[in-house]
């Protein structure tokens, strides 16, 4: 049997964004937004300060889960995951990361058990302290940037007209997805939102 500490936690959702009223509702923030979105799915409020990051637990097919919104900026994330990880003793399979994915069309989600960072500098991050790259990963399409768009700016740009009606529909979806992740595993789940 598998030692565990007291808490119990046995998966953390990592949700990918920039802290601060500036970044909200930005495609680099496609993470919080699904944060939102599970905060209503699962009935929780994910405002408790630890780890370098708001959380707040629940339970989700019998499994007890730590959500986690990192709260330094993007190319930091990992750090607040490291201290999570480090915590409750979790395995990388257990660490479920919601991003945004400009190879995806705005709405669009890929459900993936592992990857590279794909150029996404929290994922990078993330890698970087877990030393792999085997951790679940939901990414919610953000569109590429256009021709005359700086990738930066893409990114820290705001959903508009349909593609702001795309993305709460995908945040809404992948907060159903980390359930059945959870509660079926990867391959249901792929087969089911990808």
């Amino acid at each position: 049997m598998l030692f565990r500490k007291p808490s119990g936690i046995t998966w953390l959702v990592v949700f990918l964004g920039n802290p601060g009223p500036k970044y909200a509702g930005t495609r680099h923030n496609a993470g919080f937004l699904t944060a939102d979105a599970a905060e209503k799915r699962y009935r929780v409020s994910i405002n408790r300060s630890r780890f370098k990051a708001l959380t707040a637990t629940c339970e989700i097919g019998g499994e007890k889960v730590l959500f986690l919104k990192p709260q330094t900026f993007m190319n930091l994330s990992g750090d607040a995951v490291q201290q999570a990880v480090s915590y409750y003793k979790l395995p990388a399979d257990h660490v479920l990361v919601i991003s945004d994915e400009m190879a995806l069309p705005v709405g669009k989600i890929r459900i993936k058990p592992k990857g590279s960072a794909g150029g996404h500098n929290g994922l990078k991050s993330i890698i970087s302290v877990l030393g792999t790259e085997s951790f679940p990963r939901i990414r919610l399409g953000v569109g590429e940037a256009p021709p005359d768009f700086d990738v930066k700016d893409w990114v820290l740009s705001t959903f508009r007209n349909g593609d702001a009606e795309a993305i709460s529909s995908a945040a809404e979806k992948a907060a159903q997805a980390i359930e059945t992740y959870i509660t079926l595993g990867p391959e249901k789940a792929m087969n089911q939102f990808n």
